[in-house]
């Protein structure tokens, strides 16, 4: 039986975003002894013609990325999972090959979006050894009902294996050679990487601690400044890490910075990152200067206390403002993102926030109006035991 895996970005999305879990998960398939070919709509002008073309091969297993399910942005409720699925049917018209879908996207929603794409498999979580299990038990023929983090169709219903989140830190993800990372970053796409996966944060909306699970698994600091280091040979210079919060934990970070400082990439990079508001120490700050981070996205929310706590922050606007000086004094460009609409929110809690960033002055404010409801969320359990479906 074949080796070779097809695997399919189907995010359509503009700017175009690079597929970095596709980069990692060939990095484990290639290891595990099998042929990994990718087939990558990101830039496609030609979807259905590009589909029929990597049709002309026999493969184990397909499968597919999904990023994102929709938008997340009440003004346009744009539902990119329509499009996928469209995608994932026109595969299915051509391959009678398994199709396995996985991501963050698939992961917040995973047995909905089964049913909705009619997919043989899914992986929930982490899926580098998930997959390359499952492709084995594919090609030998043996039982892959107990593969940890596996849906699976059972006839007219979906089974699932319970979650084993992996030890990354005993992992190299350094390898970067499926996606043709060059093109994204000259197209003006960032190009990501992982410091981290998961999330602690009590945040009643956020659907990261669904998606990635609640608990931090840290890389090697070594092998994240190793993969820097092999896509700054292939010519790319500006990134985006792509953790919940690379601030969570500090330590982590610190370390991470200080590998990428000792491999001399301080001054031939430049890196943006997610951070939460707390902890954020002039230590760390000036650490993530030194290794090339010019510009911070902060999950701010809110400008309003009472408002924060109901949110489940662990920051407080005395924080937001001492940070702001920070980022001031150190010269980074720093967005402060709000989320307005959640529970208990007010005029006079809108009034505040924005009062209080116009007074901090931060180099942009991202403004979301509404909150995206997630079904395992605390946010959307309160609002489900309420009786709203």
């Amino acid at each position: 039986m074949s080796r070779k895996i097809l695997m399919v970005n189907p995010n359509l999305m503009k700017p175009p975003v690079a597929p970095v879990g596709l980069d990692y998960l060939n990095s484990k398939l290639q290891q595990a002894g099998f042929e990994v070919r990718l087939l990558d709509l990101g830039f496609s002008n030609e979807v259905d013609r590009e589909i029929e073309h990597a049709m002309d091969d026999d493969y184990l297993l397909i499968g597919i990325s999904l990023r994102n399910v929709d938008d997340s942005y009440f003004a346009s409720q744009d539902f990119c999972l329509q499009r996928s699925q469209e995608i994932i049917s026109k595969i299915k018209s051509l391959s009678s090959c398994p199709i396995v879908l996985g991501g963050v996207g698939f992961s917040i929603f995973p047995i909905q979006v089964m049913q909705y794409c009619n997919a043989d498999f899914g992986i929930y979580g982490d899926g580098e050894l998930v997959l390359c299990m499952l492709a084995r038990a594919l090609r030998e023929k043996t039982d892959y009902t107990s593969i940890p983090g596996l849906l699976y169709k059972d006839k007219d219903s979906y089974r699932f294996s319970p979650t084993r989140y992996l030890e990354l830190e005993k992992m190299s993800l350094a390898q970067r050679d499926l996606v043709d990372n060059t093109r994204y970053f000259q197209q003006g796409a960032m190009v990501g990487f992982e410091t981290k996966r998961g999330c602690d944060r009590p945040c009643i909306h956020c659907a990261d601690p669904v998606a990635k699970g609640r608990k931090v698994r840290s890389r090697d600091p070594g092998d994240v400044a190793m993969e820097l280091k092999g896509l700054l040979e292939q010519g790319i210079t500006h990134f985006h890490t792509g953790d919940c919060e690379f601030n969570v934990p500090e330590d982590h970070a610190k370390a991470v910075c200080r590998a990428i400082i000792d491999q001399g990439l301080g001054d031939k990079i430049q890196w943006y990152a997610y951070c939460v508001a707390v902890p954020f120490s002039e230590e760390l700050a000036n650490l993530m200067r030194k290794a090339g981070c010019v510009g911070i996205d902060f999950t701010v929310d809110s400008g309003n206390d009472g408002q924060l706590q109901r949110l489940g922050h662990l920051h407080r606007v005395s924080d937001i403002t001492g940070l702001a000086r920070l980022c001031h004094r150190c010269g980074f460009s720093f967005m402060f993102d709000l989320l307005l609409g959640g529970p208990g929110e007010t005029r006079q809690t809108v009034k505040e926030t924005l009062e209080l960033m116009k007074s901090l002055e931060p180099t942009r404010v991202g403004i979301n109006l509404g909150v995206r409801l997630y079904p395992d969320t605390p946010l959307g359990k309160m609002v489900k035991k309420q009786g709203v479906t």
